[in-house]
């Protein structure tokens, strides 16, 4: 017995078909018999067929299933292989290089010096001498106080001075009287011995006095407080009348040229920053300021500082960088980033990230063999840069790296290339 059927048939095979998968939509099936003559129905047959259970239909549908779809000696495997239209992609060349990787740390922005400006006498605070805000040489008047006192002072020592040298002058006298005497045995060794005592101590009397009178005129002198270091000064502390106390507190400067960027860089990077530092000569040892703005700093700078030891809490080392500021435009206190360099690739390869796919198994590139084929690649991917993404293992010199286009793209199916750029060399 075969099954019969329309010509006319839906079938549903590997998901072609109507939306219930595995069965078809057709007109009833007949039975035939061996020699041709459809089969006469009675009442019996009738009957029983009435009473067949719901599975012998089902196993008739399956056998036609399997037909319909075994149509064609290719059945699905030849949809699969009938070749279709090239798709096209766009790809770079890639060529070895070396590769510089730079990171940006957080940084604040401190002066190259920044002094406290304190009294070193006290006394009444008569003037400011400075506006504030403004650029001072070192060296510059700031404020005066009460110089009276200390001018009468200076008075007063130079007065004792005066005596002690008198004191010693007739000790001198005394000296040589006494020991011309002594000479002739007039006068006992106890005479003699006395007046070489107070000649000394009249010369220890006038340089004792001397001393009085340096400190005396430097005390004139502290009365005007001077700028310690040059730069901008700060808001002041005291105002004109108030007694000030011998260190206390009246403005600061702050020396804004060089400007200092004080920033933390993780363990790890501050190695790789150590062996590019042992070529002296290496461009990449150069240090970029990038404002908080925005903006870039135009003057290149320079690491001065880097500890000697990791912070246990945060595993990161402290560095400084010195940074050129010739018009006064960087501010201490501000935040900004510093841009370094901290590891180089002498043998690697840089493509544009839109090149880089993730597969089952990481990272996967698509390149484009002779036959315009296009083969996916494990990859092994480096950190970023610039340029775009770097590639330590799995392309080769020459490659024709797909970087448009790629989306549905498949091992070994045919592409129309177009080539865009050209990386590395």
């Amino acid at each position: 017995m075969r099954i019969t059927g329309s010509s006319s048939r839906r079938t549903r095979c590997n998901g072609i078909g109507p939306s219930k998968p595995g069965w078809i939509a057709g007109p009833p099936v007949t039975l035939i018999q061996p020699g041709g003559a459809p089969a006469p129905r009675t009442d019996r047959d009738k009957a029983e067929h009435a009473r067949a259970p719901s599975w012998y239909a089902a196993v008739l549908l399956s056998f036609a299933v399997l037909a319909a779809c075994g149509d064609g000696p290719g059945g699905q495997a030849e949809g699969e292989g009938a070749g279709g239209p090239a798709a096209p992609v766009s790809f770079v060349v890639v060529e070895r290089q070396e590769a510089v990787i730079h990171r940006d740390y957080v940084a604040r922005l401190h002066g190259a010096r920044e002094a406290e400006v304190r009294a070193r006498v006290g006394g009444i605070l008569e003037a400011r001498l400075y506006d504030e805000g403004s650029s001072v040489a070192k060296g510059t008047s700031l404020f005066r106080l009460d110089r009276a006192p200390y001018r009468i002072a200076l008075q007063r020592s130079e007065a004792e001075l005066a005596n002690a040298r008198a004191a010693l002058n007739q000790a001198e006298r005394e000296w040589r009287r006494v020991s011309g005497l002594f000479e002739q045995a007039a006068v006992s060794e106890r005479e003699r011995d006395q007046a070489l005592s107070t000649r000394e101590l009249a010369e220890a009397r006038v340089a004792l006095a001397e001393a009085g009178v340096a400190q005396a005129g430097l005390d004139l002198e502290y009365a005007t407080v001077s700028a310690p270091v040059a730069g901008v000064t700060g808001l002041e502390a005291v105002t004109e009348g108030n007694l000030i106390s011998r260190g206390g507190l009246l403005t600061t400067v702050t020396q804004l040229d060089p400007v200092q960027a004080r920033f933390a860089m993780p363990a790890e990077d501050a190695v790789g920053r150590r062996s590019l530092a042992s070529d002296p000569g290496d461009t990449n040892l150069e240090v970029r300021l990038l404002l908080e703005e925005g903006g870039r700093h135009p003057q290149a700078g320079r690491i001065d500082f880097v500890s000697s030891k990791v912070d246990e809490a945060s595993g990161s080392v402290m560095m400084r960088a010195i940074f050129p500021n010739p018009e006064l435009a960087l501010k201490p206190g501000a935040l900004a980033r510093v841009r370094l360099a901290v590891k180089r690739f002498r043998d690697a390869y840089v493509v544009p990230p839109e090149a880089v796919s993730q597969g089952m198994a990481g990272a996967v590139i698509f390149v484009i063999d002779a036959q315009d084929q296009a083969r996916s690649r494990d990859v092994r991917l480096g950190p970023e840069v610039e340029d775009g993404r770097l590639v330590l293992e799995g392309l080769e010199d020459g490659d024709r790296v797909v970087v448009e286009g790629q989306v549905g793209l498949r091992d070994g199916m045919a592409v129309e290339a177009e080539q865009i750029d050209s990386q590395g060399g």
